[in-house]
């Protein structure tokens, strides 16, 4: 990695329970290629998207102390479901003042509500009044994503609809069965909503359905996808506070599960060579 104009380059943890973080590491990569960036994938214990609030909070402040001790005073949690059930628990309870952890929600409602964060003004009334949320059970369970939309905007009306299955589907590569299961997610939402304006992908593994989500959906309803947003806002977020750089100097990637497997799966999964190593 070349090192900043600064001098050092400085490392960034990315967060997820197994791969569909990667998408979001992609984007972040492609859009800052001078800042290195740790990636954890928490695969022996994926996929997060079933487990309590009390399983996800554990796991994921293990994973984040990881990430701090690869030099990363900054973590993006690029899992919706940690974002959703641990993540406001842990800025309340448990981050210390020099160090920083961000959820993946927040460039979503940014895009959708289009205000900027930290806008403390009224919530307003929007141009999108009926959105699509497609995420896991635990991220449906918590009903953050309608929390955190509340604050800022009026008279939206959020239809969400749990996908099981289908981060498991991707995870083991198998596409046909994953599309199949959008599909018939998709048709469940439409009985509920049947004109939908716009489409919430609140899984890091979605964008990598996003064909099969906008096929279903129909070519009238905008798919927000969170990657590109959350690269945006990171580059924004690091310009604004260069001293949550970190300091880790190297790129690597990062697993609780077995390397060799999971590094042949992200390599399927991002179509280039990825090597994981034993966290």
């Amino acid at each position: 990695m070349a090192p900043d104009k600064g001098g050092q380059a400085m490392a960034v943890g990315i967060f997820d329970s197994g791969l569909g973080g990667l998408t979001v590491l992609d984007a972040v990569a492609r859009r800052l290629p001078d800042v290195p960036f740790v990636y954890f994938g928490d695969n022996a214990h994926a996929p997060y998207g079933v487990r309590t609030p009390d399983d996800i909070f554990n796991l994921t402040c293990a994973a984040v102390e990881r990430l701090w001790a690869e030099g990363c005073d900054l973590v993006i949690l690029a899992c919706n479901t940690a974002s959703a059930a641990a993540l406001k628990r842990m800025q309340d309870t448990w981050v210390p003042p020099n160090k920083r952890v961000l959820g993946v929600f927040v460039p979503l409602i940014e895009a959708l509500t289009e205000r900027q964060w930290g806008d403390n003004s009224p919530p307003r009334e929007v141009a999108v009044k009926h959105v699509a949320l497609f995420a896991t059970p635990a991220t449906v369970a918590s009903r953050a994503f309608q929390r955190e939309l509340a604050f800022r905007a009026i008279g939206v009306d959020v239809e969400a609809q749990p996908c099981a299955g289908v981060v498991d589907a991707i995870e083991q590569g198998d596409e046909l069965l994953a599309e199949a299961l959008v599909r018939s997610h998709v048709e469940s939402l439409k009985r509920r909503m049947p004109h939908p304006e716009a489409a919430i992908l609140g899984c890091t593994h979605y964008p990598l359905m996003q064909r099969a989500f906008q096929e279903a959906l129909g070519p009238g309803v905008k798919v927000f996808s969170q990657a590109n947003l959350v690269a945006e806002s990171l580059a924004d977020y690091l310009q604004r506070r260069p001293e949550f750089r970190g300091a880790g100097t190297q790129s690597k990637f990062l697993t609780t599960g077995d390397p060799a497997y999971v590094s042949d799966k992200a390599t399927q999964f991002l179509r280039r060579p990825i090597r994981f190593e034993a966290a």
